[in-house]
């Protein structure tokens, strides 16, 4: 059985060369695709193919084509032909005199991600990036996608149009509607539901207790609030959430006409977890538009052979994280004070990142894709997520603009704009367009605001914002006003490890390291359990002893504590807020 919304008549399309990629999989324990290209009607000496080393949304070099293996190229009737490993990602094939090839190779798949592929005995899920080779120069040639499940009980998902009169064979527009496209095969749940006059279905793989009743009628909610934001267009035929229930894991990727999401499968009855759902699937959801669409001027065009740097996924992620917050409360799906819980969290999360002082907004975007997804022990200490960060400096911009303007105006009116001039006609923007337009929507000139908050590492008038929206920033002490010594620590075979070490931090001027193994304080043995313990004997500006192994070298240091440190903040309401500031915080809970 099939799940697609469309079918599609290829007689109206003609082309010279064509193009058919097959997708089987005879032995899915194996964790084994076998992919064929057709190629007909080939012309040149030689055929170029490359796999690409990264997939749109997700911003590291993964390297797919490490998991490529036993590729070889015939013609159709079997004769080999030869070819060579060009580069990492680069095999060219013979083809003087040869007008039809085909191309055989086999896709290792056991990673259940978002962004890669995975393959067993219950389902197979490929995404294109991370399978499938293109011929250089036909990115946009149009071809076809055959997929052979290994038993007739599955099902295929995708959103690509299904060819008239062909089992399980879809037809695909370009190269990057390929990558664009997730598929997924096996047996698993489908519930289709109409929402705005528009199909959408949720695809679901995997055991847990997600409910889908109450999935679709939050789903709903989110899909209408998003809607209205950019107008009250929908701009899809049809939409899925693909969701693959796991063990532990979590993440999400958009794509223009579907998502795909990761999350724990029984993360579904404790509110808190159902609400960080929730989120997620705002935040995919609203990629729709803001990255699928609206996207900045570097990834108007995909190069996916190497890194496409840009200094503005500060607003792609950014602003799409502050109204996933937003978004679930709007919608009615958990109140103000679960808002004003998880925004505190995001809060404490960057004033507790030391790394805030050292990496400006924009260069964490630009530095994407070394730094973000490539995380160690030091990161917190010279990184900034632009998915944080970004989301406080929406924040700020939206905030500043609703106060100007009593909730007449808001970040809203800035993602219209940038939907009819870059959304509607795909056309990348550029860092200084959308800057111009948030001004204009402000009705200032916010170009100081932007050099200081994108290019360097001031902080953030978090406080002033929030107060002007009658709420304070409140500093939590738990378990109690400790000194500060700068570690975190873990328990791990009997052994106490010391995981991370803040900037600048007691502890880190004493020399004390990562990996480094906590042994006692004030020749105490001292594990992580009775770590706050041993503080609450001490205050700031006494030195003690820390014994530690650095590697396999025992050392004894001095370190000197400092002042206590807030281990988090809420948000709260200032019981002194003036009428106006409550009215401009009723105005942004409740549009």
């Amino acid at each position: 059985m099939v799940h697609t919304a469309t079918t599609f008549s290829t007689t109206t399309v003609q082309s010279k060369v064509a193009i058919a990629y097959r997708v089987a999989m005879p032995q899915p324990q194996t964790h084994l695709f076998e992919v064929t290209i057709a190629v007909s009607q080939w012309e040149a000496a030689k055929l170029d193919l490359k796999m690409p080393v990264w997939t749109p949304g997700s911003y590291m070099v993964r390297e797919y084509s490490r998991h490529l293996q036993d590729f070889r190229a015939t013609t159709p009737t079997g004769t080999e032909l030869p070819w060579r490993k060009v580069s990492k990602n680069h095999w060219q094939i013979e083809t003087e005199n040869i007008a039809d090839i085909q191309v055989h190779y086999r896709v290792y798949a056991n990673d259940l991600s978002v962004r890669t592929n995975h393959l067993d005995e219950t389902h197979g899920y490929f995404n294109g990036a991370a399978l499938f080779c293109f011929i250089p120069g036909y990115q946009d040639q149009a071809c076809t996608l055959a997929v052979e499940p290994p038993h007739i009980a599955w099902e295929v998902n995708t959103t690509l149009p299904l060819i008239e009169d062909q089992d399980n064979c879809f037809w695909v527009e370009n190269f990057d509607v390929l990558v664009d496209s997730p598929v997924e095969v096996g047996i698993h749940e489908s519930h289709e539901f109409l929402c705005e006059g528009k199909p959408h279905r949720w695809v679901v793989w995997g055991e847990g207790n997600f409910d889908a009743e109450k999935a679709i009628a939050d789903t709903k909610k989110i899909i209408q609030t998003e809607a209205k934001i950019f107008g009250g267009e929908l701009p899809y035929d049809e939409y899925m959430f693909l969701l693959h229930l796991s063990g532990s894991g979590y993440g999400g990727l958009e794509h223009k006409e579907s998502c795909s999401l990761n999350y724990p499968r029984f993360g579904f009855k404790k509110p808190d977890q159902y609400n960080r759902f929730m989120q997620l699937v705002a935040h995919e959801f609203f990629h729709l538009w803001n990255v699928k669409r609206i996207r900045p001027k570097e990834l108007e065009t995909f190069d996916y052979e190497t890194e496409n740097y840009t200094p503005s996924l500060w607003f792609a992620e950014g602003v799409t994280s502050y109204y996933d917050l937003l978004i679930p409360l709007w919608a009615g799906i958990y109140d103000k004070a679960f808002f004003l819980e998880s925004l505190g969290k995001d809060l404490s999360r960057y004033l507790l990142t030391p790394g805030r002082l050292v990496q400006p907004l924009a260069e964490s975007s630009f530095d994407a894709w070394i730094k973000l997804y490539r995380r160690e022990a030091y990161s917190n200490n010279n990184q900034m997520s632009y998915y944080l960060k970004g989301a406080l400096v929406a924040l700020l911009l939206d905030l500043k603009i609703r106060d100007r303007h009593q909730n007449q105006k808001s970040l809203h009116d800035v993602l219209r704009i940038l939907w009819e001039k870059f959304g509607k006609p795909e056309v990348g923007f550029t860092a200084t367009q959308v800057e111009q337009i948030i001004s204009y929507v402000a009705g200032e000139d916010l170009t100081a605001f932007f050099q200081t908050y994108l290019h360097t590492t001031a902080e953030l008038p978090l406080e002033a914002a929030l107060a002007d929206f009658g709420l304070q920033l409140k500093p939590i002490f738990e378990p109690q006003e400790l000194p500060y010594l700068g570690i975190t620590v873990a328990d791990q075979n009997n052994r106490t490890v010391i995981q991370s070490v803040n900037y600048d931090s007691p502890a880190h001027r004493a020399g004390i390291d990562p990996e480094d193994e906590l042994l006692a304080i004030a020749n105490y043995r001292t594990t992580a359990e009775q770590l706050n313990g041993r503080l609450q004997n001490y205050q700031a500006g006494d030195t003690i002893s820390i014994t530690i192994f650095h590697q396999d070298q025992l050392k004894t240091l001095a370190v000197t504590l400092a002042a206590p440190q807030p281990s988090s903040y809420q948000v709260v309401k200032n019981p002194q807020a003036t009428a106006e500031q409550l009215q401009n915080l009723e105005g942004w809970l409740n549009p």
